[in-house]
């Protein structure tokens, strides 16, 4: 059995900038140009600052999955990617509740999603607003399981947009 991990880490990682003169439904819409060259600017800001990510859950909206795709390139190691329906347009509390869910055994969690429950998410475990703009970062550290991730457990390390 793997051992379980006292601390926890979570990133919070909002999609690049999408490409809206496409047309294309939202759960389709690509990333635009400025977008590709956002996500590999956080790939290299997280492979810089962070250990190796476990997991990494991922909305099935084909920019969040092209950001990860883009972001996971300039890993070492790349995580176990997970597509999770549960991670398109949700709130804080159905992010909160993926998160809540996660495997005991996880140390390190990437969770790639939207707007504005993402942005929501990383100001209720903050306790103060903090902004996701596209492409942009919150990581937090988390004392206890994931079961019990409420913001009272949580700390802030890093946020902002890589620049690009």
């Amino acid at each position: 059995m793997a051992e379980r991990p006292e601390r926890r880490t979570l990133v919070l990682l909002r999609h690049a900038k999408s490409d809206w003169s496409t047309g294309e439904p939202d759960p389709r819409r690509p990333l635009a140009g400025r977008g590709r060259r956002q996500a590999p600017e956080a790939g290299r800001w997280l492979a810089a600052n962070l250990d190796a990510i476990d997991l990494a859950v991922v909305s099935p909206a084909t920019r969040a999955r092209q950001t990860w795709q883009l972001a996971a390139a300039e890993l070492g190691n790349p995580p176990a990617v997970r597509v999770d329906e549960r991670a398109y347009a949700a709130d804080e509390e159905e992010l909160l509740a993926l998160v809540r869910g996660l495997d005991a055994e996880l140390g390190m969690v990437a969770l790639v999603s939207h707007n504005p429950g993402l942005e929501d998410l990383a100001s209720l475990r903050a306790g103060e607003w903090v902004a996701m703009k596209t492409s942009a970062l919150a990581v937090f550290t988390l004392s206890g399981a994931w079961a019990d991730a409420g913001p009272e457990r949580a700390t802030l390390l890093a946020s902002g947009r890589p620049p690009a």
